[in-house]
């Protein structure tokens, strides 16, 4: 029988659930949730429906990922692989010039 934490983590592989995983961990700390608020412009009553715009998907996984030290300690607390917030990362971003994709 696997736990509820097993089922979350290995949920936590769709790029939507591990960005969501990112939204919960930051809103839990209220100086750096602050900190994303301001730079995307998004008030605290509008994350809810926010979390269904790809583009602040984006954002918010750009947010994590541009500080190594914040993506590696959402990565220890969450139990989500640096592999898995990568993916979501990627998923949710623009093609670089180096994708063939442009």
């Amino acid at each position: 029988m696997q736990s509820n934490f097993k089922t979350s983590k290995q949920q936590a592989a769709d790029p939507h659930e591990t960005a969501i995983a990112v939204l919960g961990w930051l809103a839990d700390d209220p100086e750096m949730f602050g900190r994303f608020l301001a730079l995307t412009g998004v008030a605290p009553g509008q994350v809810r429906n926010a979390v269904n715009d790809p583009e602040f998907l984006a954002g918010l996984m750009d947010f994590l990922m541009n500080h190594e030290p914040t993506a590696m300690a959402f990565c220890a607390a969450s139990g989500i692989s640096p592999e898995t917030v990568t993916g979501a990362w990627q998923h949710f971003s623009s093609p670089g010039l180096d994708s063939g994709e442009y």
